[in-house]
């Protein structure tokens, strides 16, 4: 970026310097025209272009460290006179020593006026350039700092919502843990195992970072051997997905909430065995993904949002996609479907 307006800036001086080499050749040919020697003709346009460049300078110079605002412009025309003023009072009083004869000290005279006046012009033009060119500049850098700003928040929210989604989950896992240590003292030995892998997967990702559903579901599967070693044979797992759709890419870590939701509503108001269904497939440039579980509509009444992991993941794709329609529930006979679609 900043090399860019570096050669932005070279390109502009030469610009610059260009028009002012065809003012000052301009001024000349006018001047000689009135029937003075060329050499005059330079004198005059070059100490008048030279005073001119003087004025463009600092007119520029202070824009660019002083945008005006709304009703502020007067003083940019005040400006703009007064360094006019200068010019053309530089030229009555500096050219007259360049020149003494009465010929050229009357046409001095009678074109301070159209001086005046073209330098006024002049530096208006370079005032209303410098004011556009430095506000554009400021505009640029204004978007930077907000899409910084606005990508820090939305970093900052997508941490918050992933701390929040694996503390009970640990200390689920360290009851269970606790629970295994007296009688089962090798399942507690291999649970622990587990979650250590399971947590070691779970701090190297970071929720931007983009896998593909073959490593999604491997991060996933132990988790699942963590929960069956706490529900035991009630908790049972179906995994299908299309063979094209192992190497699509998704957000990480967004399974394991939709997975934990299920097993929440279809396992703790239950003694019987349930079968949690995770099933993947392509829709067009969408991976679709479909978990499902089997409910007792009397005690778990699944809805739109239910349960923090359901509106957490929905925050998330919102905060990574920038929409609303890429997740929906459904509750039919029982079976509460969960699907989200991921673009791809």
């Amino acid at each position: 970026m900043a090399a860019v307006q570096t050669l932005t800036f070279q390109k502009l001086r030469w610009a610059f310097l260009a028009c002012g080499l065809a003012w000052a050749g301009l001024q000349a040919y006018i001047i000689a025209g009135f029937g003075f020697d060329w050499v005059i003709a330079l004198i005059d346009s070059g100490v008048s272009a030279v005073l001119l460049a003087a004025a463009c300078w600092l007119i520029n110079n202070n824009l660019r460290y002083y945008q005006p605002g709304k009703g502020s412009y007067l003083n940019i025309l005040i400006w703009c006179g007064a360094l006019a003023a200068a010019c053309t009072a530089g030229c009555r009083y500096i050219l007259p020593f360049l020149n003494t004869g009465e010929v050229y000290a009357n046409f001095m005279m009678q074109s301070l006026v159209i001086r005046f006046f073209t330098d006024f012009l002049a530096i208006g033009w370079m005032a209303m350039i410098s004011m556009i060119w430095y506000a554009q500049i400021d505009q640029k850098e204004n978007e930077k700092r907000k899409a910084e700003a606005e990508q820090l928040a939305r970093d900052a929210e997508l941490y918050n919502l992933r701390q929040q989604l694996q503390p009970h989950f640990l200390f689920n896992s360290l009851n269970s843990i606790n629970a295994l240590i007296g009688f089962k003292p090798e399942q507690a030995r291999e649970m622990i195992h587990q979650l250590s892998d399971f947590l070691r997967g779970t701090l190297r990702k970071d929720d931007q970072q983009q896998v593909s559903l073959n490593e999604e579901l491997a991060h996933l599967n132990l988790y699942l051997e963590i929960e069956k070693v706490r529900f035991g044979h009630r908790l049972q797992t179906e995994v299908s997905y299309d063979p094209q759709c192992g190497e699509c890419i998704m957000p990480s870590m967004l399974l394991q909430p939709l997975v934990e939701n299920a097993i929440k509503f279809g396992l703790y108001d239950t003694t019987e065995a349930v079968v949690v269904s995770i099933r993947g497939q392509l829709e067009g440039n969408y991976l679709e993904l479909i978990v499902q579980n089997p409910y007792d509509p009397k005690t778990s009444r699944p809805r739109q949002g239910t349960g923090f992991g359901l509106s957490g993941v929905q925050r998330r794709l919102y905060l990574l996609f920038a929409r609303n329609d890429l997740m929906e529930t459904h509750a039919n006979d029982n079976i509460f479907t969960t699907i989200i679609k991921i673009p791809q």
